[in-house]
C-alpha cells in the first residue's frame, strides 16, 4: 500500500471492453492518462501554452509499464491512485494503481516516466519551479518510499 498520492475517479465505458466483456489491456493506460490529466487540468495545466498556468506544456511519455492483476469485468467506475515516485531535473516517474471503486481490488499497477521537453527543440528541459511546487502533494515522502512503497 502506498501512503499519499491522489485517488481520481475514472469511468470504464462499454467500448473500452474486449469481446469477453473485460477491460481491454490497452485501456488501462488510457485510464491512467485520463486520471493524471484531470488532476493537472484542475490545477490550470493546458497543452496550449497561452492558456496554461505552467511553462511545462510539452511532456512526453518515455516509458509505461503495467502489471495486470485482476481483470475488470464490465463498465462502471474505477479509481486510479497515483503519485510521483521521483521528480528529477527533466523527468519524473509516476507510480499508479487501478483499483475498484471501494479500493478493495488492485486491478493493475505500474509506473509511467515523463520527460519535460523544450517546445522549440524537443530536447529534455528542466521542470519549472511552478510545476515542482504544484507536484509536491504527489511526491512520496522518504519514509513512505523506504517502507516498500
Amino acid at each position: 500500500m502506498v501512503d499519499g498520492g491522489v485517488l481520481e475517479p475514472v469511468q470504464v465505458y462499454f467500448d473500452d471492453l474486449d469481446a469477453m466483456g473485460l477491460l481491454h489491456n490497452s485501456r488501462y493506460a488510457l485510464l491512467v492518462e485520463r486520471a493524471i490529466g484531470a488532476y493537472w487540468n484542475r490545477l490550470g495545466w493546458s497543452a496550449d501554452p497561452a492558456r496554461s498556468a505552467f511553462k511545462d506544456v510539452f511532456l512526453a511519455v518515455r516509458e509505461f509499464k503495467v502489471t495486470y492483476n485482476v481483470p475488470v469485468a464490465g463498465a462502471g467506475e474505477l479509481l486510479v491512485h497515483f503519485w510521483i515516485e521521483r521528480l528529477g531535473r527533466t523527468s519524473g516517474v509516476y507510480g499508479f494503481r487501478v483499483v475498484s471503486a471501494d479500493q478493495a481490488v488492485v486491478h493493475a499497477e505500474g509506473y509511467r516516466v515523463n520527460v519535460n521537453l523544450d517546445p522549440a527543440t524537443f530536447r529534455p528541459a528542466p521542470f519549472s519551479d511552478e510545476l515542482r511546487t504544484a507536484a509536491e502533494p504527489l511526491l512520496l515522502t522518504a519514509a513512505a518510499s523506504l517502507s516498500g512503497a
